[in-house]
C-alpha cells in the first residue's frame, strides 16, 4: 500500500488546501452543506493531481531510470508494475469523476478536465518553453481557487484572485531558481534561465503579493469576517511569513514549495498562528 500513496504523492496534496479558501473567506467554512461541498471539491482535485503524477510515471518511465532521482519512483524501480499503474491510474479517475458529480457544476467540471489537459500538456512539451512553463505551473494554484469558489457558491475577491497569482509566480520562479542552483540538469528548460532574470522576478512578484493582499485586507466593505478592520493588521505577520520562506529558498533546496514547508517547524508554526488569528478575525 505505502508504494501506491508514495505514487500518489498524497504529500503534495496540501496544495489543494487553496480549494477551501473561496468557502473560508465567504464566512460560510462552519455551514454544513458549504463545507461538506468544499470538501468535496478538495478530494476531486487531490485524486485529479494524482492522476497526472501517475500518468507522467508512466509516459516517463524509461527516462525516470536514468535520473539519480527519479529513479526511485514505485514506476520507474519496477515496484509497480505497469499494468497495475494503468490500474492505478483508471481507479483514482472514477474515484476524482465520482467526487466530482457530489458537487457537479458544468464550469466545475470544465475546470477539472482544463487542469488535468493543461497538466498533459505540459508534460507533452510545454515544461521545455520558458515562460510557458511557469504560466502552466500558477495555472493550477489559480484553478484550484476558481474550483473551489464555483462548487461552493461563493464570491471570491478580485484582490484575493490577484494576491494567489502573483504569489504562485514567485513560487514558481523560485523552484526554478533552486533547480538551477542544484546544478540545472533536471529539467531541459533550466537552460533558459539564469539566476539574475529570476531573482529579480520572483521578488517583483513577491513584492505584489504583499501589496495585493494588503489591499484586500484593507477593503473591510467587501470582505465578509466579523471583525474586517483587524484584517488590516495580519499584513505584518504575511509579510514575515514571506521572509521566512525567502530566507528557506536561499538555502541549500530545489525550493519545491510543499518539501519547503514541510521541512521549516518555525514556518509550519508562523503558519498556524496566522491560520488561528484568520479563523478568530472571521469566525469569532
Amino acid at each position: 500500500m505505502n508504494k501506491y500513496i508514495k505514487e500518489m504523492r498524497m504529500h503534495h496534496y496540501v496544495k489543494n488546501l487553496l480549494v477551501l479558501l473561496p468557502v473560508f473567506f465567504s464566512g460560510r467554512f462552519f455551514s454544513r452543506e458549504s463545507i461538506v461541498h468544499a470538501l468535496f471539491a478538495f478530494l476531486a482535485f487531490c485524486f485529479v493531481s494524482s492522476a497526472v503524477y501517475v500518468l507522467n510515471d508512466i509516459r516517463d518511465a524509461e527516462k525516470d531510470r536514468l535520473h539519480p532521482k527519479k529513479k526511485s519512483r514505485p514506476i520507474a524501480s519496477g515496484n509497480i508494475s505497469m499494468k497495475r499503474a494503468w490500474l492505478l491510474f483508471g481507479v483514482i479517475v472514477v474515484l476524482c469523476a465520482a467526487c466530482n458529480m457530489a458537487v457537479f457544476s458544468p464550469w466545475g467540471t470544465a475546470i477539472i478536465i482544463l487542469y488535468f489537459l493543461l497538466n498533459v500538456f505540459y508534460s507533452a512539451g510545454i515544461k521545455n518553453i520558458p515562460i510557458a512553463d511557469i504560466c502552466i505551473l500558477v495555472s493550477g494554484f489559480v484553478l484550484r481557487v476558481m474550483y473551489g469558489a464555483i462548487v461552493t457558491d461563493c464570491t471570491v475577491s478580485n484582490w484575493l484572485y490577484l494576491m494567489i497569482t502573483v504569489i504562485s509566480f514567485y513560487l514558481a520562479l523560485g523552484k526554478r531558481r533552486g533547480e538551477l542552483r542544484l546544478g540545472g540538469k533536471t529539467r531541459n528548460v533550466l537552460c533558459f534561465y539564469t539566476h539574475e532574470f529570476l531573482d529579480k522576478n520572483m521578488y517583483m512578484f513577491l513584492a505584489m503579493a504583499n501589496i495585493f493582499y494588503a489591499l484586500w485586507s484593507a477593503d473591510s466593505a467587501g470582505v465578509k469576517a466579523a471583525h474586517p478592520r483587524l484584517l488590516v493588521w495580519t499584513v505584518p505577520a504575511v509579510i514575515l511569513l514571506s521572509l521566512r520562506y525567502s530566507f528557506d529558498i536561499e538555502s541549500e533546496s530545489d525550493a519545491d514549495p510543499v518539501d519547503v514547508i514541510m521541512r521549516d517547524k518555525v514556518l509550519i508554526g508562523f503558519g498556524i498562528c496566522y491560520a488561528v488569528t484568520m479563523c478568530a478575525i472571521f469566525y469569532l
